[in-house]
Protein backbone atom coordinates (compact mmCIF):
# COMPACT_ATOMS: atom_id res chain seq x y z
CA UNK A 1 0.00 0.00 0.00
CA UNK A 2 1.41 3.63 -0.58
CA UNK A 3 2.32 5.99 1.35
CA UNK A 4 2.14 9.87 1.02
CA UNK A 5 4.81 12.16 1.78
CA UNK A 6 4.38 13.62 5.30
CA UNK A 7 1.41 11.51 5.79
CA UNK A 8 0.88 9.13 8.53
CA UNK A 9 -1.28 6.55 7.04
CA UNK A 10 -2.25 2.65 9.09
CA UNK A 11 -3.70 0.18 6.97
CA UNK A 12 -7.24 -0.93 7.88
CA UNK A 13 -5.85 -4.20 8.45
CA UNK A 14 -3.48 -3.07 10.77
CA UNK A 15 -5.71 -1.50 12.70
CA UNK A 16 -8.12 -4.63 12.92
CA UNK A 17 -4.82 -6.87 13.89
CA UNK A 18 -4.04 -3.70 16.58
CA UNK A 19 -7.93 -4.59 18.06
CA UNK A 20 -7.82 -8.27 18.22
CA UNK A 21 -4.41 -8.83 19.48
CA UNK A 22 -3.86 -5.80 21.88
CA UNK A 23 -7.69 -6.21 23.56
CA UNK A 24 -10.13 -3.87 25.06
CA UNK A 25 -9.95 0.00 23.69
CA UNK A 26 -8.46 1.46 26.02
CA UNK A 27 -5.08 -0.01 24.75
CA UNK A 28 -6.05 0.86 21.36
CA UNK A 29 -6.97 4.10 22.37
CA UNK A 30 -3.63 4.62 24.18
CA UNK A 31 -1.68 3.56 21.12
CA UNK A 32 -3.88 5.63 18.65
CA UNK A 33 -3.27 9.16 20.83
CA UNK A 34 0.39 7.71 20.40
CA UNK A 35 0.43 7.86 17.12
CA UNK A 36 -0.83 11.46 16.94
CA UNK A 37 1.50 13.06 19.03
CA UNK A 38 4.10 11.08 16.80
CA UNK A 39 2.86 12.46 13.85
CA UNK A 40 2.39 16.42 15.72
CA UNK A 41 5.78 16.33 16.63
CA UNK A 42 7.56 15.39 13.82
CA UNK A 43 5.61 18.21 12.18
CA UNK A 44 6.58 20.35 14.82
CA UNK A 45 10.20 19.68 13.91
CA UNK A 46 10.26 19.80 10.65
CA UNK A 47 11.63 16.27 10.11
CA UNK A 48 11.29 15.39 6.46
CA UNK A 49 11.25 11.19 7.89
CA UNK A 50 10.96 8.67 10.32
CA UNK A 51 8.86 5.80 12.14
CA UNK A 52 7.89 4.10 15.46
CA UNK A 53 7.27 1.11 16.42
CA UNK A 54 5.59 -0.23 19.61
CA UNK A 55 5.74 -3.56 21.01
CA UNK A 56 3.98 -5.88 23.96
CA UNK A 57 4.59 -9.43 24.32
CA UNK A 58 4.47 -11.87 21.32
CA UNK A 59 1.73 -9.99 19.71
CA UNK A 60 2.37 -8.08 16.26
CA UNK A 61 4.00 -4.73 16.54
CA UNK A 62 2.07 -1.82 15.88
CA UNK A 63 4.35 0.50 13.65
CA UNK A 64 3.45 3.90 12.23
CA UNK A 65 5.46 5.71 9.37
CA UNK A 66 5.75 9.37 8.37
CA UNK A 67 7.24 11.61 5.78
CA UNK A 68 9.81 10.60 3.06
CA UNK A 69 13.28 8.72 3.41
CA UNK A 70 14.93 10.81 0.55
CA UNK A 71 13.25 14.16 -0.14
CA UNK A 72 14.74 14.64 -3.28
CA UNK A 73 13.20 11.62 -4.28
CA UNK A 74 10.05 11.70 -2.72
CA UNK A 75 10.34 8.15 -1.48
CA UNK A 76 8.02 7.30 1.44
CA UNK A 77 9.05 5.97 4.47
CA UNK A 78 8.65 2.08 4.66
CA UNK A 79 8.71 -0.90 7.19
CA UNK A 80 11.95 -1.62 5.26
CA UNK A 81 13.39 2.17 5.52
CA UNK A 82 17.22 1.83 7.28
CA UNK A 83 17.86 4.34 9.64
CA UNK A 84 21.39 4.94 11.19
CA UNK A 85 20.47 3.89 15.02
CA UNK A 86 24.29 5.71 15.81
CA UNK A 87 24.66 5.12 19.96
CA UNK A 88 22.65 2.49 20.35
CA UNK A 89 25.06 0.57 19.19
CA UNK A 90 26.37 1.10 21.67
CA UNK A 91 24.13 -1.82 23.45
CA UNK A 92 25.41 -4.04 21.00
CA UNK A 93 29.43 -3.33 22.35
CA UNK A 94 28.54 -3.41 25.83
CA UNK A 95 26.39 -7.31 25.06
CA UNK A 96 29.54 -7.86 23.04
CA UNK A 97 31.82 -7.65 26.13
CA UNK A 98 29.80 -9.47 28.39
CA UNK A 99 29.29 -12.66 26.04
CA UNK A 100 33.66 -12.47 25.87
CA UNK A 101 32.63 -11.84 30.28
CA UNK A 102 30.38 -14.79 30.23
CA UNK A 103 32.77 -17.15 28.14
CA UNK A 104 35.75 -16.56 30.88
CA UNK A 105 37.95 -14.22 28.76
CA UNK A 106 37.55 -11.19 30.58
CA UNK A 107 36.69 -9.78 33.78
CA UNK A 108 35.07 -6.49 33.98
CA UNK A 109 37.36 -5.29 36.61
CA UNK A 110 40.50 -5.86 34.34
CA UNK A 111 42.75 -2.79 33.53
CA UNK A 112 40.77 -2.11 29.89
CA UNK A 113 44.97 -0.89 29.24
CA UNK A 114 45.32 -4.67 29.85
CA UNK A 115 43.57 -4.90 26.03
CA UNK A 116 44.32 -1.72 24.67
CA UNK A 117 47.92 -1.39 25.51
CA UNK A 118 48.09 1.84 23.70
CA UNK A 119 46.16 3.72 26.29
CA UNK A 120 49.76 3.67 28.73
CA UNK A 121 50.25 6.71 26.60
CA UNK A 122 46.81 8.77 27.93
CA UNK A 123 48.08 11.64 30.52
CA UNK A 124 46.46 11.01 33.79
CA UNK A 125 46.75 13.11 36.65
CA UNK A 126 44.93 10.83 38.89
CA UNK A 127 47.08 7.69 39.06
CA UNK A 128 48.03 4.71 36.97
CA UNK A 129 46.38 4.37 34.33
CA UNK A 130 45.83 0.43 35.20
CA UNK A 131 43.13 1.90 37.38
CA UNK A 132 40.83 2.48 34.35
CA UNK A 133 38.59 -0.78 33.30
CA UNK A 134 36.34 -2.34 31.68
CA UNK A 135 33.28 -1.49 33.77
CA UNK A 136 34.71 2.02 33.52
CA UNK A 137 34.57 2.32 30.15
CA UNK A 138 31.06 0.51 29.87
CA UNK A 139 29.40 3.08 32.44
CA UNK A 140 31.14 6.41 30.90
CA UNK A 141 33.03 6.86 33.74
CA UNK A 142 36.40 6.29 32.95
CA UNK A 143 36.95 9.81 32.37
CA UNK A 144 37.54 10.59 28.73
CA UNK A 145 36.61 12.80 26.74
CA UNK A 146 33.28 12.62 24.98
CA UNK A 147 34.08 12.84 20.79
CA UNK A 148 36.22 10.95 19.07
CA UNK A 149 38.25 14.00 17.64
CA UNK A 150 39.34 16.07 20.49
CA UNK A 151 38.18 19.54 18.26
CA UNK A 152 35.66 20.82 17.14
CA UNK A 153 36.40 22.67 13.33
CA UNK A 154 34.96 26.10 13.23
CA UNK A 155 36.88 27.20 9.95
CA UNK A 156 34.67 27.86 7.36
CA UNK A 157 36.31 25.59 4.19
CA UNK A 158 39.31 24.86 6.24
CA UNK A 159 37.42 22.14 7.63
CA UNK A 160 36.21 20.11 4.68
CA UNK A 161 39.57 18.27 4.34
CA UNK A 162 38.70 15.84 7.42
CA UNK A 163 37.38 12.59 7.54
CA UNK A 164 33.58 12.25 8.93
CA UNK A 165 34.96 10.46 11.94
CA UNK A 166 38.33 8.84 12.59
CA UNK A 167 38.83 5.99 9.58
CA UNK A 168 41.67 3.86 11.09
CA UNK A 169 42.76 2.74 14.84
CA UNK A 170 46.23 4.50 14.13
CA UNK A 171 44.45 8.07 14.12
CA UNK A 172 42.65 7.60 17.50
CA UNK A 173 46.37 6.13 18.51
CA UNK A 174 48.22 9.13 17.75
CA UNK A 175 45.93 11.18 19.46
CA UNK A 176 46.26 9.21 22.73
CA UNK A 177 49.19 11.38 24.01
CA UNK A 178 47.13 14.52 23.66
CA UNK A 179 44.50 12.80 25.51
CA UNK A 180 43.52 13.07 28.84
CA UNK A 181 41.22 11.67 32.01
CA UNK A 182 39.40 14.22 33.24
CA UNK A 183 38.45 13.09 36.61
CA UNK A 184 39.68 10.13 38.38
CA UNK A 185 37.93 6.94 37.58
CA UNK A 186 34.84 5.57 38.87
CA UNK A 187 34.09 9.15 40.44
CA UNK A 188 31.23 10.54 38.14
CA UNK A 189 29.75 9.81 34.95
CA UNK A 190 30.31 11.70 31.67
CA UNK A 191 29.54 10.39 28.38
CA UNK A 192 32.42 9.28 26.45
CA UNK A 193 31.65 8.20 22.56
CA UNK A 194 35.50 7.11 22.64
CA UNK A 195 35.56 4.80 25.43
CA UNK A 196 33.43 2.67 23.38
CA UNK A 197 35.97 3.29 20.55
CA UNK A 198 38.10 1.10 23.20
CA UNK A 199 36.02 -1.17 23.95
CA UNK A 200 35.65 -2.18 20.16
CA UNK A 201 39.64 -2.85 20.02
CA UNK A 202 38.98 -5.13 23.51
CA UNK A 203 35.94 -7.43 21.19
CA UNK A 204 38.48 -7.45 17.97
CA UNK A 205 41.71 -8.42 20.07
CA UNK A 206 40.16 -10.87 21.83
CA UNK A 207 37.62 -12.84 19.51
CA UNK A 208 40.00 -12.17 16.87
CA UNK A 209 37.23 -10.97 14.62
CA UNK A 210 36.74 -7.62 12.90
CA UNK A 211 34.11 -5.58 15.38
CA UNK A 212 30.88 -5.80 12.83
CA UNK A 213 31.82 -9.40 12.00
CA UNK A 214 31.87 -10.71 16.02
CA UNK A 215 28.56 -8.70 16.20
CA UNK A 216 27.07 -9.86 13.06
CA UNK A 217 28.38 -13.57 13.79
CA UNK A 218 26.90 -13.77 17.72
CA UNK A 219 23.87 -10.94 17.80
CA UNK A 220 22.48 -10.02 14.68
CA UNK A 221 21.93 -12.95 12.58
CA UNK A 222 21.02 -15.20 15.92
CA UNK A 223 18.48 -12.80 16.42
CA UNK A 224 16.81 -12.64 12.72
CA UNK A 225 18.09 -9.06 12.50
CA UNK A 226 19.19 -10.12 8.59
CA UNK A 227 18.76 -6.75 7.03
CA UNK A 228 20.81 -5.41 9.56
CA UNK A 229 24.44 -4.22 9.16
CA UNK A 230 27.80 -1.68 9.89
CA UNK A 231 28.39 1.74 7.85
CA UNK A 232 27.67 1.59 4.22
CA UNK A 233 24.64 -0.77 2.50
CA UNK A 234 25.26 -3.91 1.13
CA UNK A 235 24.28 -3.70 -2.25
CA UNK A 236 21.19 -5.73 -2.53
CA UNK A 237 19.68 -2.88 0.53
CA UNK A 238 21.34 -0.08 -0.80
CA UNK A 239 17.75 1.47 -2.25
CA UNK A 240 16.62 1.69 1.63
CA UNK A 241 18.82 3.80 2.95
CA UNK A 242 17.26 6.83 4.55
CA UNK A 243 19.00 10.46 3.87
CA UNK A 244 19.47 12.61 6.68
CA UNK A 245 19.19 16.28 7.87
CA UNK A 246 20.15 18.65 9.76
CA UNK A 247 17.59 22.07 10.30
CA UNK A 248 18.12 25.13 11.39
CA UNK A 249 14.74 27.77 11.49
CA UNK A 250 13.68 27.15 7.85
CA UNK A 251 17.50 26.24 6.40
CA UNK A 252 17.99 22.11 5.92
CA UNK A 253 20.96 21.02 5.22
CA UNK A 254 21.93 17.25 3.68
CA UNK A 255 24.68 15.18 6.30
CA UNK A 256 26.56 12.26 4.56
CA UNK A 257 24.62 10.12 2.83
CA UNK A 258 25.31 6.10 3.42
CA UNK A 259 28.56 6.63 5.39
CA UNK A 260 31.24 4.95 7.08
CA UNK A 261 31.58 5.54 10.78
CA UNK A 262 35.40 3.91 10.70
CA UNK A 263 37.25 2.89 13.55
CA UNK A 264 33.91 4.25 15.44
CA UNK A 265 31.63 1.97 14.33
CA UNK A 266 31.69 0.30 17.93
CA UNK A 267 29.74 3.64 19.58
CA UNK A 268 27.60 4.57 16.20
CA UNK A 269 27.86 2.50 13.39
CA UNK A 270 24.74 0.19 13.05
CA UNK A 271 22.31 0.54 10.07
CA UNK A 272 18.88 -1.29 10.35
CA UNK A 273 14.97 -0.91 9.30
CA UNK A 274 12.67 -0.85 12.49
CA UNK A 275 11.39 -4.19 11.90
CA UNK A 276 14.82 -5.83 12.80
CA UNK A 277 15.40 -3.23 14.99
CA UNK A 278 12.02 -4.88 16.99
CA UNK A 279 13.90 -8.13 16.75
CA UNK A 280 16.31 -6.97 18.69
CA UNK A 281 13.71 -5.09 21.38
CA UNK A 282 11.93 -8.53 21.67
CA UNK A 283 15.52 -10.36 22.51
CA UNK A 284 15.66 -7.28 24.92
CA UNK A 285 12.11 -7.67 26.44
CA UNK A 286 13.03 -11.95 26.90
CA UNK A 287 11.17 -14.36 26.14
CA UNK A 288 11.92 -17.84 28.07
CA UNK A 289 9.99 -19.91 25.83
CA UNK A 290 13.30 -18.89 23.56
CA UNK A 291 16.46 -20.93 24.62
CA UNK A 292 18.61 -18.91 21.63
CA UNK A 293 18.01 -15.83 23.50
CA UNK A 294 20.05 -17.14 26.97
CA UNK A 295 23.05 -18.35 23.99
CA UNK A 296 22.71 -14.85 23.00
CA UNK A 297 23.18 -13.45 26.28
CA UNK A 298 21.73 -15.02 29.74
CA UNK A 299 19.02 -12.83 31.27
CA UNK A 300 21.08 -12.46 34.41
CA UNK A 301 24.18 -11.07 32.49
CA UNK A 302 20.87 -8.15 31.28
CA UNK A 303 19.71 -7.54 34.56
CA UNK A 304 23.40 -7.19 35.19
CA UNK A 305 23.94 -4.96 32.97
CA UNK A 306 20.30 -3.16 33.90
CA UNK A 307 21.87 -2.08 37.30
CA UNK A 308 21.89 1.35 38.15
CA UNK A 309 25.77 2.18 38.62
CA UNK A 310 26.03 5.90 39.03
CA UNK A 311 23.70 9.35 37.75
CA UNK A 312 23.35 9.99 34.05
CA UNK A 313 24.60 13.67 35.20
CA UNK A 314 27.40 15.84 34.56
CA UNK A 315 27.83 19.43 36.43
CA UNK A 316 26.75 22.13 34.92
CA UNK A 317 25.22 20.63 32.07
CA UNK A 318 21.44 21.11 31.35
CA UNK A 319 19.76 17.71 31.08
CA UNK A 320 19.29 16.05 27.27
CA UNK A 321 17.07 13.19 26.43
CA UNK A 322 19.70 10.54 27.43
CA UNK A 323 20.16 12.63 31.16
CA UNK A 324 16.60 13.27 32.20
CA UNK A 325 13.42 11.11 32.00
CA UNK A 326 9.08 12.18 32.68
CA UNK A 327 8.65 14.80 35.90
CA UNK A 328 12.63 15.36 36.28
CA UNK A 329 13.36 11.73 36.95
CA UNK A 330 16.97 11.17 37.18
CA UNK A 331 18.51 8.18 34.91
CA UNK A 332 21.36 6.08 36.15
CA UNK A 333 24.20 4.38 33.96
CA UNK A 334 23.98 0.65 33.71
CA UNK A 335 26.39 -1.32 31.85
CA UNK A 336 25.87 0.05 28.28
CA UNK A 337 22.43 1.21 29.02
CA UNK A 338 20.39 4.05 30.54
CA UNK A 339 17.88 3.01 33.61
CA UNK A 340 14.92 5.16 33.99
CA UNK A 341 12.99 5.05 37.38
CA UNK A 342 9.76 6.42 37.25
CA UNK A 343 6.83 6.03 39.92
CA UNK A 344 8.75 3.10 40.95
CA UNK A 345 8.77 1.58 37.73
CA UNK A 346 11.95 0.63 35.84
CA UNK A 347 12.57 1.81 31.97
CA UNK A 348 15.84 0.76 29.88
CA UNK A 349 16.97 2.73 27.40
CA UNK A 350 19.49 4.42 24.89
CA UNK A 351 19.47 6.83 22.40
CA UNK A 352 21.41 8.07 19.25
CA UNK A 353 22.27 10.97 17.33
CA UNK A 354 24.69 11.01 14.27
CA UNK A 355 24.57 13.62 11.16
CA UNK A 356 20.76 14.12 11.15
CA UNK A 357 19.63 10.68 12.23
CA UNK A 358 17.96 10.79 16.11
CA UNK A 359 16.84 7.76 17.54
CA UNK A 360 15.46 5.86 21.16
CA UNK A 361 15.18 2.32 22.10
CA UNK A 362 12.88 2.05 24.72
CA UNK A 363 12.16 -1.01 27.67
CA UNK A 364 9.82 -2.00 29.81
CA UNK A 365 10.66 -5.21 30.99
CA UNK A 366 8.30 -6.23 33.62
CA UNK A 367 5.73 -4.68 31.69
CA UNK A 368 6.65 -6.45 28.85
CA UNK A 369 6.52 -3.83 26.01
CA UNK A 370 9.18 -2.08 24.35
CA UNK A 371 8.88 1.69 21.78
CA UNK A 372 11.21 1.96 19.00
CA UNK A 373 11.98 5.44 17.48
CA UNK A 374 14.27 6.62 13.92
CA UNK A 375 13.78 9.75 12.42
CA UNK A 376 16.02 11.31 9.67
CA UNK A 377 15.98 14.56 10.91
CA UNK A 378 17.47 16.80 14.11
CA UNK A 379 16.14 19.76 14.96
CA UNK A 380 18.91 22.18 15.78
CA UNK A 381 16.34 24.32 17.84
CA UNK A 382 15.96 27.15 15.20
CA UNK A 383 19.44 28.77 15.62
CA UNK A 384 20.75 30.60 12.96
CA UNK A 385 22.35 28.35 10.29
CA UNK A 386 26.03 26.82 11.11
CA UNK A 387 28.49 26.35 8.63
CA UNK A 388 28.01 23.33 6.55
CA UNK A 389 31.37 22.51 4.88
CA UNK A 390 32.51 19.75 7.71
CA UNK A 391 30.09 17.10 8.21
CA UNK A 392 28.67 16.93 12.17
CA UNK A 393 28.98 13.54 13.54
CA UNK A 394 27.22 13.70 16.27
CA UNK A 395 25.02 16.18 16.57
CA UNK A 396 21.85 16.02 19.24
CA UNK A 397 18.63 17.98 18.85
CA UNK A 398 18.10 21.55 20.74
CA UNK A 399 17.66 19.85 24.12
CA UNK A 400 15.19 22.05 25.24
CA UNK A 401 12.57 21.01 22.00
CA UNK A 402 13.93 17.02 21.49
CA UNK A 403 10.96 15.85 20.18
CA UNK A 404 12.01 11.98 22.00
CA UNK A 405 11.36 13.76 25.48
CA UNK A 406 7.48 14.05 24.30
CA UNK A 407 7.11 10.82 22.81
CA UNK A 408 8.82 8.82 25.70
CA UNK A 409 6.77 10.62 28.15
CA UNK A 410 3.59 9.20 25.97
CA UNK A 411 4.99 5.97 26.05
CA UNK A 412 5.92 5.68 29.71
CA UNK A 413 3.07 7.63 31.36
CA UNK A 414 -0.05 6.38 28.59
CA UNK A 415 0.75 3.45 26.41
CA UNK A 416 2.95 1.39 28.57
CA UNK A 417 0.62 1.29 31.54
CA UNK A 418 -2.68 0.57 29.34
CA UNK A 419 -0.92 -2.60 28.42
CA UNK A 420 0.36 -3.68 32.20
CA UNK A 421 -3.26 -2.67 33.08
CA UNK A 422 -4.81 -5.20 31.13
Amino acid sequence: MGRMPNRLIVPQALLLVLVLEFGPVPSFAQLDAYRSRFESALKQHGVVGGATAVIHGGKPAAEFFFGEAIQQRHRPVDAETAYNWASITKTLTAIAILQLRDRGRLSLDDPAVRYVPELREVHDVFGPVDAITIRHLLTHSAGFRNPTWPWDCDAGSDCDWQPFEPAKWSQVAAMLPYTRVAFTPGSRWSYSNLGYVFLGQIVERLSGDDFEVYIDKNILKPLGMTSSYFDRAPYFLEEHVAASYLRSGSRLSEQPFNFDTGITTSNSGLKAPITDMERYARFLMGDPGNSLYEIVLKRSSLEEAWTGVLPATEPGQAPTSYTSGPHGAQPKMGLGFFILEVNGHRYIYHDGDQGGFSSELLIDPSGGSAGILAVNTTDTGGQAPSDTSHPQSNTEPDRTTDLRQTLRGELIQSVFPSFANR
